[in-house]
C-alpha cells in the first residue's frame, strides 16, 4: 500500500466525496460566540463519525466591555469538546479542576467523559480591551466503553503544536494524528487527525486519510476545490467516504482549511443537547445525574453566568 503521507496525486485511491454541507445562517453561543454550524450529530449523525458538531466564529470584533461575554456554567457528557483559537482569547472553567486561558494559536482539548460543567467566556484581558474573536469548536465522539472515562483537560499552546512547512505552498499544524512525520500533542481516545492548514494560492495538497478512516475538508476562509471536481467559495465542509486513502485539494485563492479524519464508531447515537450517549436510557441518565449534582459544580463565584 502506497504512504499516503507522501504520496502524490495519482499514487493513490482518493476518497469519493459523499456530501457538500454549506453553512447555514449565524446564531449566538451565549452572549459572546456567533457561530455558524457545519454539521451536528441532529442532522448527520453517523455520515461525519467518529465527529459530531463544529462551529465556526467567524471573525467579529467586540468592543471593550467591563463584563466578560460567554457562556455560562452547563454540562456536557460521552465526548470531547475541541476549541481552536485563530483571534482573541477564551477562559475556560470546569468543575473537573480544569482551567485555563487559550489564545489566538491555541487549542484547547476537553474530555466530557463522565460528566463534567464548564464555562467559556472571552478572557478578562480581552474583554477590556475589545478586538476581534475568531475560533471553531469541534465535537468529537467517545465509543461507549469510554463514554463514562473521568473528565481531563488538555492545554494545547501555541508552542506546543507542530507545523509543517509546506513544499506545495503553505503551512500545516498538527494538533492530533500524524502528518509527515510529525506527530501532534492532543491525547485522543480513538484514532483522530486534527489538522489546521493555511495554503498559498495554487498550491496542491494530497490529503492522506487511511483506507476506512472518514476525511472531511473544512473551507473556513478563500476558495479551494476538492478532488479536481468540488469547488467550494464559502464557508463549507465536504466529507468523504472512508474507503480510499485520501482527497486532493488545490486552493483557488489562499486558503485557510480544517483536516478531519477518524475511523467511524459503528454506535447508536442518542443525543440531548449536551448530553451525547448510546441509548436513551444513557440520556435520562445524563439529565438526571446533572440535575443531582453527580457532575460536580463550579465555585459559586463562577456558576452565575457572567463574570467581570
Amino acid at each position: 500500500m502506497t504512504d499516503a503521507n507522501t504520496a502524490s496525486l495519482g499514487d493513490i485511491d482518493m476518497k469519493s466525496i459523499e456530501a457538500v454541507l454549506e453553512a447555514p445562517p449565524g446564531h449566538w453561543v451565549g452572549d459572546g460566540f456567533p457561530v455558524r454550524s457545519l454539521f451536528s450529530y441532529h442532522g448527520q449523525g453517523k455520515s461525519v463519525s467518529p465527529f459530531l458538531l463544529l462551529d465556526y466564529a467567524a471573525p467579529v470584533v467586540f468592543e471593550p466591555s467591563p463584563v466578560s461575554r460567554g457562556v455560562g456554567a452547563h454540562p456536557h457528557r460521552g465526548f470531547e469538546t475541541v476549541t481552536v483559537v485563530y483571534a482573541g482569547e477564551v477562559s475556560h472553567r470546569d468543575s473537573a479542576g480544569g482551567g485555563g486561558t487559550i489564545r489566538a494559536g491555541d487549542v484547547q482539548w476537553m474530555t466530557a467523559g463522565s460528566g463534567i460543567v464548564h464555562d467559556e467566556f472571552h478572557s478578562d484581558a480581552f474583554s477590556r480591551r475589545g478586538g476581534p474573536i475568531e475560533m471553531v469548536q469541534l465535537w468529537v465522539n467517545l465509543p461507549a466503553r469510554h463514554k463514562m472515562t473521568p473528565p481531563r483537560y488538555q492545554a494545547l499552546t501555541q508552542n506546543d503544536i507542530p507545523v509543517v512547512t509546506l513544499p506545495e505552498g503553505g503551512r500545516l499544524r498538527v494538533i492530533a494524528g500524524t502528518f509527515r512525520g510529525h506527530s501532534g500533542p492532543a491525547e485522543t481516545f480513538t484514532p483522530v487527525d486534527v489538522w489546521d492548514a493555511s495554503l498559498d494560492t495554487g498550491a496542491s495538497l494530497v490529503v492522506p486519510a487511511a483506507d476506512g478512516r472518514r476525511l472531511i475538508v473544512v473551507l473556513l476562509e478563500g476558495n479551494a476545490t476538492v478532488n479536481s471536481t468540488c469547488s467550494l467559495d464559502d464557508v463549507a465542509a465536504v466529507v468523504l467516504a472512508p474507503g480510499g486513502e485520501g482527497a486532493h485539494v488545490t486552493a483557488d485563492t489562499s486558503a485557510r482549511l480544517l483536516f478531519l479524519s477518524g475511523e467511524p464508531i459503528d454506535e447508536p447515537i442518542a443525543g440531548y443537547g449536551p448530553f451525547v450517549m448510546n441509548t436513551e436510557r444513557e440520556i435520562r441518565e445524563a439529565i438526571s445525574d446533572f440535575n443531582s449534582g453527580r457532575f460536580g459544580r463550579l465555585p459559586s463565584e463562577q456558576a452565575k453566568g457572567t463574570r467581570s
